[in-house]
């Protein structure tokens, strides 16, 4: 029998120290905690059970105890004894095995079942088990958050299995779907120019979360918010699968790229009344969760439960939880999921100053670290253009849905697509922050990629086994005339030029640009707008496209170089999205300069603007016009020996869709005909240029 000692209250989880390890945990409401302690993860029971004493160890509602001879690698978890009343929203059961809500690492036996912890009874032999870890272990080799200026970040969202888990990936099979597979492929980010990858969440998640046969592919079903998922490590110890997330930070920091997670702090996988105790429902059921009348789960997130974001313990949490992936996991920023659920209060009310959410913003261990919100959640509050903070970017959901509907030709959205074109100042210029509060894109793991977006009318979700209810029914789609896959080729060259179209509005406008992985390739899931449990290669990245789409490929890394030739990008300029459209003296134009059509008809738009230090430097013109439109060009600057010349044209063929600006053609015309359904971009350079 272990001899234990009172341990202390803080820090909250596992802390290793010299002779042992503390343990300590929140609950306000149990009448008793014991700690389990297992000698592998599938065991039945565990080795030894210690009762805490409340009057040894307890302090206030934290709980702790130190355990001499104990270190990395230990297995454990915790059990809660008190009522099961959850007319008072108590749901206590000590026959479950509990996760420490703290813990740094998890191990998932080879039978973990769910099903398990919602029925009555032991479930040890199929539950997640907690792992003591010391985070100051890792050789950092004086690595560190790259801090690059939001001007200059172009972010990949990506999903780290579904990057490499193909077999047509070429890597060791053992590493495909893996942290360290994604290792293997960070020339792939960097030949294309991205500088960020946004990767889909990392938190230990409940892989069975999904209907009966399927798995929880995405990840939106979080049971820790400290420990990285150990089914994306191409080992099995836990420990290791700790060295090897933060051997794929250090590498792709090396390689100049940031790493910002999507984070899931509005609810976890413990579901509504009927879900499974894994963690916070058999602790404190009513301090980490909101309660309708006490008793019922509030669900604003659409998932079954609500995380009580402001109360004090929860955002306490959750500030432990970003300092922990920043100082010791050494992340770039964070995206977090239906941020929108952060700003409510206890009874699910939204508030105008969000604790949790200020401090966040606040933090001095945060600073310069991104932060980017999903400004909406799934009932229905919607804060795209006034989320609360002085450094928070939004994903910009308004100009995912009007650049859509102007590319695919609907009338009445010139107006909206100007706006979205120089950073959405019908949004943000109320405060005198930068272009890039909004982070612009129109496709992301939510809905259709990019080639499904030119491919596909209406979802096909059948092979997620809910009778095709799921998901978005209005996508803002177009299929260009059939649904799905067609050998016709003039659909096909329709729609590769409608991909160019979005993808050059993404890449190109005032903001921050967001690629969906494999947008790039023309990734496809058959129509499927909602494949998060769709573990297979229906999500995942088909590398044998990278052949066969190398043109798109090239046109993806030669508009990135193209909008890092802006000045106000290259120079990072610090200026206020009103202060760079004076000074680039933005003007609109129609197919007469100085003369733009904005009305409910019109489906066309120009504009120009200079650099920073007054000369024109860029013209856009964009239609989604059906028929041909003959475009009167501005005067080219004098400097300009060559004139305007042509850097993008998307009805044109590969490699004459896009150029670099040394090497565009010059333009002998007043004019340029724009063709049906495509954008061109010209700029004005000094130097000479090689004949058209």
């Amino acid at each position: 029998m272990i001899q234990v000692h009172d341990g202390r209250p803080s820090p909250l989880g596992a802390s290793v120290e010299p002779d042992g390890v503390n343990f300590s945990v929140f609950s306000r409401s149990a009448e008793a905690v014991q700690l389990a302690l297992y000698d592998g993860v599938g065991d039945p029971e565990p080795r030894q059970l210690i009762s805490l004493d409340p009057s040894r160890h307890r302090t206030y509602h934290y709980w702790h105890v130190f355990v001499p001879g104990l270190g990395p690698g230990q297995l454990y978890a915790f059990r809660a004894h008190g009522s099961f009343d959850p007319a008072r929203g108590h749901r206590f059961d000590p026959t479950k095995t509990l996760l420490d809500p703290y813990g740094r690492a998890v191990a998932v036996p080879s039978e973990y079942r769910r099903a398990e912890a919602v029925r009555s009874g032991p479930n040890d032999q199929f539950a997640f088990k907690s792992v003591v870890a010391d985070p100051s272990s890792y050789d950092w080799e004086g690595d560190g958050p790259l801090r690059r200026p939001f001007t200059q970040t172009v972010i990949y969202e990506m999903h780290v299995r579904g990057f490499t888990a193909n077999a047509n990936s070429g890597i060791d099979p053992a590493k495909r779907g893996t942290y360290a597979g994604v290792i293997e492929k960070i020339p792939y980010l960097q030949e294309l120019g991205f500088t960020a990858v946004e990767l889909m969440p990392v938190f230990q998640f409940d892989a069975q979360d999904a209907p009966a046969g399927l798995t929880n592919y995405w990840g939106y079903a979080p049971v820790s918010f400290f420990a990285p998922h150990s089914g994306y490590a191409s080992v099995d110890d836990p420990l290791r699968v700790l060295d090897e997330f933060r051997d794929m930070v250090k590498a792709l920091h090396r390689a100049g790229i940031e790493v910002i997670l999507d984070v899931v702090y509005n609810h976890t996988a413990e579901a509504g009344e009927a879900g499974p105790t894994i963690s916070f429902r058999g602790l404190e059921n009513p301090t980490y969760y909101i309660l309708d009348d006490g008793c019922r789960y509030a669900n604003y997130s659409g998932t079954g439960n609500t995380l009580n974001a402001n109360r004090p313990v929860v955002r306490r949490m959750i500030l432990d939880s970003l300092h922990y992936w920043v100082e010791h996991m050494h992340v770039d920023g964070f995206r977090f999921d239906l941020a929108s659920v952060l700003s409510r209060d206890e009874e699910g009310r939204p508030l105008p100053n969000p604790p949790i959410l200020w401090d966040i913003e606040s933090d001095p261990v945060l600073a310069g670290t991104k932060l980017i919100a999903e400004a909406w959640d799934a009932a229905g509050l919607y804060q795209v253009g006034n989320f609360v903070g002085d450094s928070w970017k939004e994903w910009n959901g308004r100009f995912r849905d009007d650049v859509r509907a102007f590319v695919r030709g609907e009338p009445g959205k010139v107006r909206a697509l100007a706006d979205r074109l120089l950073g959405s100042p019908d949004m943000y210029s109320k405060q005198p922050r930068e272009p890039e509060r909004s982070i612009n894109f129109v496709t992301s793991h939510d809905g259709f990629t990019l080639n499904d977006l030119v491919s596909y009318d209406h979802k096909h979700n059948e092979a997620n086994l809910e009778g095709n209810r799921d998901g978005m029914n209005d996508n803002v789609s177009w299929n260009c005339g059939v649904e799905g896959p067609t050998d016709d080729p003039a659909i096909e060259y329709l729609r590769d030029r409608q991909i160019r179209n979005l993808l050059a509005i993404t890449i190109l406008s005032l903001g921050a640009p967001m690629l969906l992985m494999g947008d790039e390739v023309r990734r496809t899931q058959g129509g499927d707008n909602n494949a998060y449990c769709q573990d297979n290669e229906i999500s995942w990245f088909d590398w044998d496209a990278v052949e066969s789409h190398a043109d798109l490929i090239r046109f993806v890394r030669l508009l990135i170089s193209v909008r890092s030739l802006r000045e106000s990008v290259a120079t990072d300029q610090h200026l206020t999205l009103a202060e760079l459209l004076e000074r680039a003296q933005v003007r609109l134009h129609g197919i007469t300069p100085g003369s733009p059509d904005l009305s409910y008809h019109s489906r066309s738009l120009a504009l120009s603007a200079s650099n920073l230090s007054g000369d024109p430097l860029m013209y856009f013109a964009l239609s989604a016009y059906w028929e041909p439109l003959r475009f009167q060009l501005p005067d080219a600057p004098e400097w300009a020996e060559s004139g305007w010349c042509r850097v993008v044209d998307t009805s044109l063929s590969p490699p004459d869709d896009i150029v670099l600006p040394t090497e565009a053609p010059p333009v002998k015309a007043s004019h340029y005909d724009v063709r049906p359904r495509s954008i061109v971009v010209l700029f004005a350079t000094s130097g000479p240029r090689s004949a058209s």
